[in-house]
């Protein structure tokens, strides 16, 4: 009879417990909603967007982008596309973009008195097709919106955050989800839309689908944060230089960086740019100065953007490439490409004067993370599957808009008149304790995360101090 009371007795216990976690976890998942879903709505929309940014660029911008390609006509010589590019657009030309196809315009970039301006000429015909400002066209503009980089570094942070509580919001929302002996909801949805359970049903099986792209989308876009991305980046490329820890650099390195003159990968952002040598300083050694003049003062003429090119054509940079342009007598002419295919990925730096390679590196010189976060990136921006990846990341997108607009509906249908509806605190706290102790380790993971989830637990407490003095 003993024993019979006592399992009576613990299942109560049991059932208390159990409410309370799913009680827990609604809460949670009710403030990661809060917090997330805006930001989800402009990532999806903005997102979906770039996925096709090659497309939309060439038919937005398609009166300078793009020319009428003449078969087995000669093309004009780099050096006379930039005089075009310059006499339409005086200054300095920093960079030289390479037509990706024969029907694409050279882009050139001029430092001007008002900024650096992108300049687009026919290699046809030679004439300038027009201008913009240097990553003017409306895809720029859209990837900027993505990243919130148009509202400074403290907005950037925010997609940091919001990065780590679309993981909160997608674990606990695959709890809230998971079948407890209910048939609708789990992967059909019952009602119609003027009932609340159907936009419960459709948040929970479009959040169940798409909560897998949420994670991924999290996780391959944490490299672009400014605080985690950021010593993730040194972590994968040790103190190198900023290259990869598998590139050795045994030459002369400037302070300059890639990504200060020319778009990068991700793992390239804090690659600095070497120095050309074959120049004279004006300082020789004491065996320098025991050989003939002829021999100790190095060559001071450079290439130019020609020899130049022709040699980045040489060693097999895709088309596509940019070039960016020496503008001091240390400078080198570096060659970029970042196609769709990750094996393709190449980044050159000539020495201006002697035209040899004095770093070639590749995809395949990335260490092992190096290799699977630009793996990720490439994935997240929809280029590794070509089509495939856009149509399936699209369908990311708007399942992501469905789940905000159907998790908004069905909380404004639950909310009680005159409160914001946030669900009940659990009744048993040890259950609490536990779930932040879950939390406080994704806290230690990514820090910013970990300190916007300590303020929301604050603010949470606060809020049921004020409940209980008010008796609620």
């Amino acid at each position: 009879m003993s024993v019979t009371t006592s399992v009576e007795g613990e299942r109560p216990r049991a059932q208390s417990s159990s409410t309370s976690l799913y009680r827990a976890v609604w809460r949670w998942h009710f403030y990661a909603g809060l917090f997330v879903l805006p930001f989800m709505v402009t990532l999806a929309v903005t997102g979906a967007l770039y996925l096709f940014k090659d497309e939309l660029d060439n038919v937005i911008h398609a009166d300078i982008k793009r020319v009428e390609a003449v078969q087995n006509a000669p093309r004009a010589l780099p050096s006379e596309i930039i005089a075009a590019a310059l006499a339409a657009v005086p200054g300095t030309a920093v960079k030289y973009t390479t037509p990706i196809d024969p029907a694409a315009s050279v882009e050139i970039t001029v430092n001007t008195t008002d900024g650096r301006r992108a300049v687009y000429v026919n290699p046809y015909t030679r004439e300038a097709l027009g201008s913009l400002p240097d990553r003017g066209t409306v895809m720029w503009t859209i990837r900027y919106l993505h990243s919130l980089k148009y509202f400074g570094t403290y907005a950037r942070y925010l997609i940091e955050i919001a990065a780590g509580w679309s993981i909160l919001l997608v674990a606990t929302g695959i709890y809230l989800w998971w079948p407890r002996k209910q048939t609708g909801g789990v992967l059909s949805v019952r009602g119609t839309p003027t009932k609340r359970v159907f936009w419960r049903d459709t948040h929970a099986v479009t959040g169940i689908f798409a909560g897998i792209f949420i994670v991924f989308l999290a996780l391959t876009g944490m490299p672009w944060s400014g605080v985690w991305g950021g010593k993730v980046n040194e972590w994968a490329n040790g103190n190198n230089f900023g290259y990869p820890s598998g590139v050795r650099i045994n030459i002369p390195m400037s302070t300059q960086k890639l990504d200060e003159i020319s778009k990068t990968s991700w793992s390239l952002e804090q690659a600095r740019i070497p120095i050309s040598q074959g120049h004279d300083h004006g300082q020789h050694s004491a065996e320098d100065m025991t050989r003939p003049i002829a021999e100790s003062i190095l060559p001071a003429t450079s290439i130019g953007v020609d020899q130049a090119v022709a040699r980045f054509d040489q060693l097999g940079l895709s088309p596509g490439y940019v070039v960016a342009l020496p503008t001091t007598p240390q400078g080198v002419y570096s060659g970029s490409v970042y196609p769709d295919d990750l094996q393709k990925q190449r980044v050159i730096h000539l020495d201006q004067y002697s035209g040899e390679p004095l770093i070639d590196m590749s995809y395949a010189d990335y260490g092992p993370l190096g290799k699977a976060l630009e793996f990720g990136i490439n994935t997240h921006m929809g280029q590794q599957f070509g089509l495939t990846n856009q149509i399936v990341l699209t369908l990311a997108c708007l399942g992501i808009i469905v789940l905000a607009t159907s998790g908004g509906i069905m909380w404004w249908k639950r909310r009680p008149t005159g409160s914001l509806g946030v669900p009940p605190m659990p009744q048993d706290r040890r259950v609490l304790y536990g779930l932040i102790a879950i939390l406080a380790i994704g806290g230690i993971i990514f820090p910013l995360v970990g300190m916007s989830l300590l303020v929301m637990l604050l603010l949470d407490l606060l809020m049921q101090s004020r409940q209980k003095r008010r008796g609620v």
